[in-house]
């Protein structure tokens, strides 16, 4: 593992409580998160109903750390299709958007959308969904995210197939950015835990999205050093 890389915490609000939802996102980055995972899921294409364009522009004002800096919002698009959600959450003050490239028709013209609209694009992979994707599209995107349960639900078991995946994954960025090109975010969603993220981290990846491991514990800030120190045993820095 590298050790210039750099690790990121992206709480998923999709395991905060709704009713509190500013208040949350608010506690979360006291916390220490680095960024907030935003998860749109659209009855549709994953069997869940969560959040609308509405909701990410009514979090966004919260989405700042105590001194003003801008905390990024990740938007993870579960939809079908995809540009325009794509085009409605960017004007609700997205920062990053990921799809899911077999939900788009045009997966590189919804990722240049994304672009032109101001965010950063990323493509997301199911678990069996192979990343032969990225042989045309990784030197277009901001981030790649592999999916490390199945879409739709929070609170799922990791499954474990995700570490080799996640290492072919780190293959292909480190290539890429040793001939010259972009970084790119590698992110895994989905049961990632104070007990696993080292081991993820060791597998390659450097932002990691924690929903009930983070906000179904009392005190946010104690789960989330708890992150780090595991983190810091896997080498890399903070933000």
């Amino acid at each position: 593992m590298s050790h210039e890389r750099t690790f990121r915490i992206a709480p998923s609000i999709l395991s905060a409580d709704f009713a509190r939802l500013g208040d949350e996102v608010k506690a979360v980055i006291d916390g220490g998160a680095d960024f907030i995972h935003f998860d749109v899921m659209d009855n549709h294409y994953v069997p869940n109903l969560t959040f609308g364009p509405m909701i990410c522009q009514a979090v966004k004002p919260y989405c700042k750390k105590a001194d003003g800096t801008p905390v990024p919002l990740d938007v993870h698009l579960m939809v079908e299709p995809v540009d325009e959600l794509a085009t409605q959450f960017a004007k609700a003050g997205a920062d990053y958007i990921t799809f899911h490239p077999d939900a788009s028709k045009h997966v590189d013209r919804t990722i240049q959308l994304i672009r032109s609209l101001g965010c950063k694009p990323g493509l997301v992979f199911n678990p069996a969904t192979p990343l032969s994707w990225l042989e045309y599209t990784l030197k277009n995107i901001d981030i790649v995210m592999l999916m490390s349960v199945n879409p739709g639900f929070g609170g799922q078991s990791f499954i474990e197939s995700t570490i080799s995946k996640l290492g072919y994954a780190r293959s292909l960025i480190d290539v890429q950015v040793a001939m010259g090109g972009n970084p790119v975010l590698l992110e895994v969603d989905g049961g990632v835990k104070t007990d696993n993220i080292r081991r993820i981290a060791e597998a390659g990846a450097d932002t990691f999205v924690a929903g009930s491991a983070i906000f179904g514990k009392p005190d946010y800030a104690v789960v989330v050093a708890q992150m780090r120190d595991e983190l810091a045993l896997a080498g890399g820095r903070e933000v």
